[in-house]
């Protein structure tokens, strides 16, 4: 299970960046969050500082 963004949703802002403690998601080009699901440790903090709620765990 990895965290999953919404593209369509995702403003940009990058919060979960800075709250990821992995550092597994990064800004993709066109300002949009992505997470390296390798890297994801599935604990879930990116969901709850998400603003837009742009980000659920699959």
């Amino acid at each position: 299970m990895s965290a999953i963004i919404d593209k369509s949703t995702c403003t940009g802002c990058e919060q979960c960046v800075d709250t990821c403690p992995v550092d597994a998601i990064t800004m993709a080009e066109g300002d949009v969050a992505l997470v390296d699901a390798d890297a994801c440790v599935d604990c879930g903090d990116c969901v709850d500082i998400c603003p837009v709620e742009a980000i659920t765990m699959k």
